[in-house]
């Protein structure tokens, strides 16, 4: 089949309440959403973690790469583009822009085909995945202390057997959340911690020898991205596993961080790293390593889709008869078109998803949305 059409969708929509990380202040949601159109009209849509506008430029700089190209040569058309900038963009919007395409990719093959992605990636390993809850950002008004209390009671009520809590907001306070979440929700439920890059090795120690007492399952992102030094001395140092990768793109981009065992759980980002071609051949590169992997997601119910068809087929690590299963982030924060964007949103159900059967992402996108919420 070749491809007859690219269309990108680039969708913003306003917060009615701002939120905090370590990092700034989260005032709307963002997506830029690829379509890939078949010459027989079968459709199928990738989605790019990164700012919807400069993204979306970069899939029209691809376009006519695309038009009458193979749909169905995923690794073939993955190289060319991948080349078509390499001199200027091994990392970042490029790779995101990439991903969008590549997973558009999959989705149509598999709908054509009339078979989830995860049958056509020789899965599934599981049917069905654990899911955590991401939240605990901070407001404008209001102490932190006790509405993030507030909101995990929430998030274990409606189910979540797994929370992740943000730091990355002095280690006075951090040491404060972590010790009165652990003490509130008991010893049953999963604790993990991102800081978003917020420290150095020094102070990501000095914090994570103070929380390693209340049983946190996983500490992501302590130091910037760059700093491989800093993972290497923070990894050693903690008994805490050390988790990151949300900010890092392609095979090349990872094999650092896994031949030199700079982390204990690497996040690729579907939507980021080079889209499920790549994020694949991360996932088995990182498993002849001893590496775990659990993709980070932060985007509509089409990444999530896209992350959960990964996820059914990453190898189990290690192998035996009680292996370690990897997770899902299911963000919980305000995004006003995660799931509109689905004629049927992607729900957990007791702390579980289910991995979607339906053919290629294995949803079916709500083309209303998508005008809705597109930018000007």
């Amino acid at each position: 089949m070749r491809i007859r059409d690219v269309k990108i969708y680039a969708l913003s929509a306003p917060l009615s309440e701002p939120f905090a990380y370590s990092q700034g202040w989260v005032e709307s949601r963002g997506a830029c959403i690829v379509e890939v159109i078949g010459e027989d009209g079968t459709s199928g849509f990738g989605e790019a973690f990164g700012p919807p506008k400069p993204v979306a430029a970069i899939v029209a700089h691809y376009a006519p790469e695309l038009i009458g190209s193979d749909a169905f040569a995923t690794d073939e058309i993955w190289q060319r583009l991948y080349n078509r900038l390499r001199d200027h963009g091994r990392k970042g919007l490029p790779i995101e822009a990439q991903s969008a395409i590549d997973i558009a990719l999959w989705d149509l093959k598999g709908r054509a085909l009339g078979l989830p992605i995860y049958r056509l990636l020789g899965g599934p390993l599981r049917t069905r995945v654990q899911a955590y809850a991401t939240g605990f950002y901070r407001k404008r008004a209001g102490d932190p202390l006790k509405y993030l209390l507030e909101e995990a009671e929430t998030r274990v009520a409606s189910g979540f057997t797994a929370i992740k809590l943000k730091l990355g907001f002095g280690i006075e306070g951090d040491i404060a959340l972590c010790r009165a979440v652990r003490k509130l929700v008991g010893e049953n439920i999963t604790i993990m911690v991102d800081a978003n890059h917020a420290y150095d090795a020094t102070a990501a120690i000095a914090l994570g020898r103070q929380i390693e007492d209340y049983r946190i399952a996983w500490f992501e992102e302590p130091v910037p991205p760059e700093d491989w030094q800093g993972y290497r001395e923070t990894k050693a140092a903690l008994k805490i596993p050390i988790a990151g990768g949300e900010a890092e793109f392609t095979r090349w981009g990872f094999r650092k961080l896994i031949a030199d065992r700079l982390l204990d759980i690497l996040q690729p980002d579907t939507c980021a790293a080079g889209g499920i071609s790549e994020c694949k051949k991360i996932a088995d590169m990182a498993n002849a390593f001893g590496v775990r992997v659990n993709p980070h997601v932060w985007g509509t119910g089409i990444g999530m889709a896209a992350a959960l068809q990964v996820l059914a087929v990453l190898p189990h690590n290690p192998p035996g008869l009680f292996p370690i299963e990897p997770v899902l982030e299911f963000d919980q924060s305000e995004h006003p078109f995660r799931m509109e964007v689905l004629q049927e949103p992607i729900v957990q159900r007791n702390g579980w998803v289910e991995i979607p059967t339906g053919p290629g992402l294995g949803v079916e996108i709500k083309r209303a949305a998508l005008e809705r919420f597109r930018m000007e």
